[in-house]
């Protein structure tokens, strides 16, 4: 079992809080991920669509996955540290007014070159933002309930994967693809509206320093932590990214299935996030393990299982599932970061989309190299067991420690 969550070092009164206006601000909160969910997702459902219109290839669209990843690993550290005296309010602001920007940038992007470098620019707020929301949504609560208020936020992040991803992906085919980027400007607008509406001003007012956020990386467990969702998230994204013309050209669906396809994903996202924060609760250690085992299985089935329609779509449920090893990281990781509490919730987001990066980029050699679309597949279960070999470091020192401590005691 872990111990409990490292307590937010801020001093805000929140006694004088309803909880209507709680859940109010939760919400824009959690629409705030909804929307950032939608824009990063999007681009894997509308593959066909921007490769036919940029005149580029399949895996070519992948790597603007991997460019709007690479923003959020560069994004989350570097925002958090030099914007750690700016008070987190200012910040949710600010860095959701860029994600707007940065989409309707993409929506006017004239060619591939331009929609690569936008995606990157959309991508550099999208850490510090769930970093920054959760803080803000745990500091409304009591120390009892701070997991389920980041839980309500991050419920945006899975729903988006269920709806918000598909929506979007009818909407492409339906105006073009541009339109669905459009479309994640105008929610990313609304999140502004309601958070300054609904997010009550004396909350996130709290600053931090430079100093005490970089003390995180001279924690090897956090490198450990970072690194084993870095490497073994990745197979979820090594499918997720190339799911649309592995739908229509293994399974042999029409392109109408493909929101179908990324549903039966979000499905699974939204069951994994829950049996995550189960497991995570009730043993963290074997339940980091347990879900990168499962990670593996049901990766290594896909191969089996894409020529069939149901089979497929059972299949991309488990897949969805994965992503139990979300929540799970980012308790292990809070729990090792000592104060360097904002800049380990943004590293977690930027560990993930370095495995989003690395999914898609593997992704795209396997298939470039004509291994065929289910070849990601296995891909993915390798980085699977990548990530189990790192939490195997990182769980035989965790143990060390302790045995040392009983001894030293």
């Amino acid at each position: 079992m872990h111990g409990p969550l490292p307590q937010d070092t801020s001093t805000t009164d929140t006694s004088a809080l309803s909880p209507r206006a709680v859940g109010l601000a939760t919400l824009a909160l959690s629409v705030g991920s909804f929307g950032i969910g939608t824009g990063e997702f999007a681009i894997m459902g509308l593959l066909p669509q921007v490769s036919g219109d940029l005149n580029v290839s399949a895996p070519d669209v992948g790597h603007l996955i991997s460019a709007y990843a690479m923003g959020v690993v560069v994004g989350a550290p570097l925002i958090t540290v030099l914007a750690a005296r700016a008070s987190r309010r200012i910040l949710l602001f600010a860095l959701m007014a860029v994600f707007v920007l940065g989409n309707l940038a993409s929506a006017l992007a004239p060619g591939y070159l331009s929609l690569t470098f936008f995606r990157f620019l959309t991508g550099l707020p999208h850490g510090a933002y769930f970093g920054i929301a959760a803080l803000v949504a745990a500091s409304m609560v009591g120390p009892k309930k701070r997991g389920q208020a980041i839980g309500h936020v991050m419920l945006g992040l899975t729903v988006a994967a269920l709806i918000g991803n598909p929506v979007a992906t009818w909407l492409g085919q339906w105006l073009g693809w541009r339109s669905a980027f459009a479309t994640v400007a105008i929610i990313g607008a609304a999140t502004i509206g309601m958070l300054a509406v609904y997010l009550p001003r004396q909350i996130g007012l709290e600053t931090s320093n430079a100093a005490r956020e970089l003390s995180g990386f001279a924690r090897g467990q956090v490198w450990l932590t970072l690194a084993t969702g870095a490497i073994g998230f990745g197979g979820l994204f090594a499918v997720f990214s190339y799911v649309a013309p592995t739908v229509t050209e293994v399974t042999g669906l029409s392109s109408s299935a493909v929101p179908v396809a990324l549903a039966a994903i979000g499905v699974g996202m939204i069951l994994g996030n829950l049996a995550g924060g189960w497991l995570a609760d009730r043993a963290l250690m074997p339940g980091i393990a347990a879900i990168l085992v499962w990670s593996a299985l049901v990766l290594a089935a896909f191969p089996f299982t894409a020529h069939h329609a149901w089979l497929a779509m059972i299949n991309l449920v488990l897949i969805g599932t994965t992503v139990g090893l979300g929540p799970a990281l980012q308790i292990r990781l809070m729990d090792v970061a000592a104060d360097a509490q904002t800049l380990a919730a943004a590293m977690n987001h930027s560990a993930f989309n370095l495995a989003n990066a690395l999914g898609a980029w593997l992704g795209g050699v396997v298939i470039t190299a004509n291994y065929g679309w289910t070849s990601t597949a296995w891909v993915g279960a390798v980085l699977a067991v990548g990530g189990l070999l790192v939490f195997g470091v990182s769980a035989m020192l965790h143990a060390g420690g302790r045995a040392s401590n009983r001894v030293a005691a």
